[in-house]
């Protein structure tokens, strides 16, 4: 059966990642958080993934700060094509295409016509997309941060 997302009540949202209430409502407004309503009651469920992302980005955080990050930190500034990478870390090129345009690898440079990534940025990236277990599932926030629950950050 493929994971479902995990829904949780609006005021547990709010208390569990030390946002407002009211910045919730708002989020769920913009469609920012995917939200729904429990029939009889009318209390307000949320996206636990989704909230936990806004609380990361609400924090701050950057992904050079956390410790998986660091740990590749011996890539540092190495170029790699995108086809290398793509055999390397074994992660189909579209996927690392698709980091790239939306910002969670740079770019290093060129070495002719090939384009140069930072290999400590995919290194990352294949540290949280390798225990995903179905396709589709977003990793990162739109900052680069994962997601993820079971790495959680917040």
């Amino acid at each position: 059966m493929a994971s479902l997302p995990v829904f949780i009540p609006l005021s547990e949202a709010a208390r569990k990642y030390g946002l407002e209430e009211a910045r919730l409502r708002a989020l769920i407004e913009k469609g920012k958080i995917r939200a729904g309503i429990i029939p009889g009651s009318g209390e307000v469920i949320v996206s636990e993934e989704e909230v936990r992302g806004e609380a990361i980005e609400a924090k701050g955080l950057r992904k050079e700060d956390l410790p998986e990050y660091q740990r590749f930190s011996q890539l540092s500034g190495v170029g790699i094509g995108i086809n290398e990478a793509a055999k390397k870390y074994n992660i189909p090129y579209t996927t690392l295409y698709r980091w790239l345009k939306r910002g969670f690898i740079s770019t290093i440079g060129r070495d002719g016509q090939k384009v140069l990534i930072n290999e400590q940025e995919v290194a990352f990236c294949e540290f949280f997309y390798r225990p995903q277990k179905h396709r589709g599932k977003k990793i990162f926030s739109s900052n680069g941060l994962p997601l993820q629950k079971n790495k959680s950050l917040v």
